[in-house]
């Protein structure tokens, strides 16, 4: 069969796209091997994992009212627990994002007085009124009369060890919050390594500190989790990375017995805790799909390196850079307007397989402080371990890319956005 044929012909992409973007695969294809054996890695974890809790169809069961004795629960906790190296996990459906697990993390570790500091910069967008770090919305943290602190990145994008140092003698400092993904900036992604020197350094200046990660967009991208590292709670959603594409919703916490005590008293109530929650829907998607998580991110790193390969040889800034060694599963992409953003989004979203037929604009979404644009053309709303991309619309102009189910998926949709792109004269294809 002559695919070229098909791809310019019922596929409508342009045959330079096509070459343009089969020749960054051929430039990059060695560095997909280290990824399958990380992938394969991981995989042998969980499937080791499931062995010894005797994972059978009754766990799938659905339950109803309080949840009491709910076996595919309890033992879901288990596995997490197991697979995190920690002492203790929650994994929920009631959780409804990323957002929603850190911020009951941090009502569930700080008191009036207290003070909360990020050592990782500004938090992503949606935390800034949890916390109320511009304004003090009612229900913030700040309305709890919780202080806000936070130490910038160095210029290198790392930690700044010394600024954490001076800032651990504020005595009301307690809890650290740490993000290990880029959010809507342009920093580096941080490494588990630099990750575990932090919290070292935490643990010898103050042993009295929570330290909280939130770990979104990270899972399954190295070897180890931030749990690893003794951190008290690390967090992150389910229609992301461990989701494996499969979980239609839901958040986990991984951690201390301690710490995960205080967030099972505001998952549900005091003296109720984790004992209850009840699912009337099956487990089997997520069981199903965190089995499936290791290759899926590594389809989402193929994805991302190609992408990174492809724009910076068309001569845009990337982040990272596609040779780069990677934390999380985000590719972004500095545009040189925002009439060329838009453009990128759109065609990402006409390469979805749901609503693909639909064209975003830019909308005032809760949680921002800017127009935001969003391509998810996904199977589970918003579920960003799926093919997505979505953009501030501020300077500078940057798309980030994550998520694909299958790396096919993501060239496939890369080709049409260059299709879209020499056609709307943005660039030039040789």
């Amino acid at each position: 069969m002559n695919y070229q044929n098909y791809y310019v012909n019922d596929a409508v992409i342009h045959p330079k796209a096509l070459q343009f973007v089969n020749k960054a695969q051929d430039d990059i294809i060695s560095m997909f091997l280290k990824i399958d054996e990380r992938a394969q890695y991981h995989q042998s974890r969980i499937l080791n994992t499931f062995t010894r809790h005797r994972i059978s169809q009754r766990h799938f069961a659905a339950t109803s009212g309080y949840g009491y004795g709910d076996d595919g629960r309890d033992t879901l906790d288990l596995v997490f627990k197991d697979l995190f190296g920690c002492e203790d996990a929650l994994v929920r459906p009631q959780w409804v994002s990323g957002t929603h697990v850190i911020s009951d993390s941090l009502y569930a570790l700080l008191r009036p007085g207290d003070t909360l500091l990020s050592i990782s910069g500004e938090p992503y967008d949606t935390l800034h009124d949890v916390i109320g770090i511009k304004k003090c919305v009612p229900g913030s943290l700040c309305e709890w009369q919780v202080d806000y602190k936070q130490i910038e990145l160095t210029p290198e994008g790392c930690i700044n060890q010394a600024e954490i140092e001076k800032q651990l003698i504020d005595p009301t400092i307690k809890v650290v919050l740490i993000q290990r993904s880029r959010g809507y900036s342009i920093r580096r992604s941080l490494t588990i390594k630099e990750i575990r020197e932090s919290i070292e350094l935490i643990r010898k200046l103050r042993n009295d500190v929570f330290v909280l990660v939130d770990n979104c967009y990270g899972e399954f991208t190295e070897d180890q989790e931030p749990s690893s590292t003794k951190a008290d709670l690390v967090v992150g959603s389910l229609i992301k990375n461990p989701g494996g594409g499969l979980a239609p919703t839901g958040a986990y916490a991984a951690g201390t017995k301690k710490a995960i005590q205080l967030l099972s008293s505001r998952l549900t109530s005091p003296g109720i805790g984790r004992e209850v929650g009840s699912y009337p829907s099956s487990y089997q998607y997520f069981y199903q799909g965190l089995f499936l998580a290791p290759h899926t991110v590594a389809q989402a790193l193929k994805g991302a390196i190609l992408t990174g390969r492809i724009f910076d040889q068309l001569g845009y800034r990337v982040f990272p850079h596609w040779s780069d060694h990677r934390s999380d599963i985000i590719q972004a992409i500095e545009f040189h307007s925002s009439e060329e953003l838009i453009s990128f989004c759109q065609a990402i979203q006409s390469a979805s397989p749901v609503e693909g037929y639909v064209v975003p604009y830019p909308w005032d979404m809760p949680g921002y402080d800017h127009q935001v644009i969003m391509a998810a053309g996904a199977f589970v709303q918003g579920a960003s371990i799926e093919l997505s991309a979505d953009a501030p619309i501020k300077k500078p102009y940057v798309a980030y890319l994550q998520g694909g189910l299958t790396f096919e998926h993501v060239k496939l949709a890369i080709m049409k956005v260059l299709t879209v792109m020499q056609k709307e004269g943005y660039i030039q294809l040789i």
